[in-house]
């Protein structure tokens, strides 16, 4: 497990990035790589520990110290065996996922954690370079016809694993590229889609079919689906948005997130828009939300070349350290600081949008500043602060506040299905309450991360692999 004293000998080394007025020129990825000499010294780091704990951090579990021994011992092969034995897809989760994994590092206890996503990531960019990534050719083919609705994450990692139980995979999804929100929402500074299309590529030699501009319940027939196919895998996502209550319905300049994000993911894929363009340049832009999809919306805001970009979130500004209600190994709800942050962005913490001004178009936003407070049941409550009212110059509002779960018109009504409380398909071991139907990632669970879709796409998997075979060997 690396070197038992590395964590005190070698410090921390994370990706070199491009200089902030270099890689806002461009929308290519703009972390620079690490040499093998430099990993296996990262690697080192890996500290013996008596109990890893950075694999129950991992949502998929992970065999983070097997790997760095691996990488410290310069065996790369195997130390890719080991990593895609659990991750279907270290490419993406090692550029997007905000690593849980190093937040419950042993070493991160007494020094900077081991750069896990840092190895992640340089172990399967070399695996591609030597060829080790191969297609799934063999095995005994069970004949049963599945069809995997969606693309994203989830929908790619079911297909994989189905496809390795036997199974005849066919991949429907509805937008004109494949990938979800791999595809559409994230934007290409963090994830260039040639390496989605790298990996598609693989599966396709694998027996995956896919179909693309192909929405199951809308121009495409339910019922057939479900005629066609012994089992339906659904990996639609969590795409209904919130919205704001106070949003008036007829001013032009409020756009959701995700069709700004999406829109210019298609220019700088050559592809068309489709319809009226959400351009930033040259505008004061107000983002409103203070997650990723927050962050994603100022890199490419400031790419576009915005005047100004405020991105304003009605929580309170988190604390740079751990809380006595947050401890390790816990994910920290610490202040962070995203790369697009670094780009020239002002943030606004516990604050409230209270009104939108314009006639035809929003030219201003009025804000208040809130309080945050428990009540006698220990609830936290949120109200304004009085005599804190400002106006900020808004000439484009993005809605970065997250989604209220999946579609609930179309495919999902067709099928009769059953919600939860929170508006999401209802599951039990992923089975929903059709018997041949199946609900995996963040249609079933609600928004989440990339990683935890991949896992819950590969947890579909098994369970649909068990009732087909009454037993399944796919972990």
């Amino acid at each position: 497990m690396g070197k038992p004293t590395g964590f005190l000998e070698y410090g921390r080394e994370n990706l070199k990035k491009q200089a902030v007025e270099d890689r806002t020129q461009h929308w290519g990825e703009f972390e620079e790589g690490i040499t093998p000499r430099r990993l296996h010294t990262q690697a080192a780091r890996c500290m013996d520990c008596g109990v890893p704990f950075c694999n129950f951090g991992c949502p998929v579990q992970n065999l983070i110290p097997e790997f760095n021994e691996y990488i410290y011992a310069d065996q790369w092969r195997a130390a890719y065996g080991t990593l895609q034995s659990t991750n279907n897809f270290p490419e993406f989760t090692g550029r997007v996922c905000p690593a849980p994994c190093e937040s419950a590092c042993c070493a991160g206890l007494v020094v900077d954690p081991v750069a896990i996503k840092l190895v992640e990531k340089t172990i399967i960019e070399r695996a591609f370079e030597e060829g080790w990534v191969k297609s799934n050719l063999g095995g005994q083919k069970s004949g049963v016809k599945i069809a995997v609705i969606g693309s994203g994450p989830s929908g790619l990692a079911a297909a994989v694993q189905l496809n390795l139980a036997g199974h005849e995979v066919t991949v429907f999804e509805k937008n004109e590229v494949l990938g979800g929100l791999l595809a559409l929402g994230i934007p290409d500074f963090k994830l260039e889609k040639h390496i989605i299309e790298r990996r598609i590529e693989i599966m396709r030699q694998s027996g995956i079919e896919f179909k693309t501009q192909a929405q199951v319940g809308r121009n495409l027939p339910t019922q057939e689906v479900l005629d066609s196919f012994a089992y339906l895998c659904l990996c639609g996502g969590a795409e209904r948005p919130n919205d704001l209550p106070n949003r008036p319905p007829n001013l032009a300049g409020i756009h959701q997130a995700m069709d700004f994000l999406s829109q210019q993911n298609r220019r700088v894929g050559g592809r068309a828009v489709g319809e009226a363009e959400i351009l930033a340049k040259g505008k004061h832009v107000i983002v409103l939300g203070g997650g990723d999809t927050g962050a994603d919306c100022v890199g490419t805001s400031i790419r576009q070349g915005a005047k100004s970009v405020t991105q304003i979130e009605i929580l309170p500004k988190p604390p740079l350290n751990r809380t006595e209600d947050n401890p390790w190994p816990e994910y920290p709800r610490t202040f962070k600081v995203a790369s697009s942050h670094e780009e020239g962005c002002s943030r606004l913490f516990s604050t409230k949008t209270a009104e939108f001004i314009g006639l035809e178009k929003v030219e201003k936003v009025s804000c208040i500043e809130v309080n945050w407070e428990k009540d006698s049941e220990g609830k936290w409550q949120v109200s304004d602060k009085p005599g804190t009212e400002f106006e900020l110059q808004a000439d484009l509002v993005l809605l970065a506040i997250g989604f209220a779960g999946p579609i609930q018109e179309g495919l999902i009504a067709d099928l009769g299905l059953e919600f939860d409380s929170r508006g999401n398909v209802q599951t039990h071991n992923h089975q929903t309450s059709h018997e041949r139907v199946f609900a995996a990632g963040d249609m079933a669970t609600g928004q989440s991360l990339v990683v935890r879709a991949i896992y819950s796409g590969r947890s579909m998997a098994k369970a649909v692999d068990t009732a087909i075979k009454g037993h399944s060997h796919l972990s």
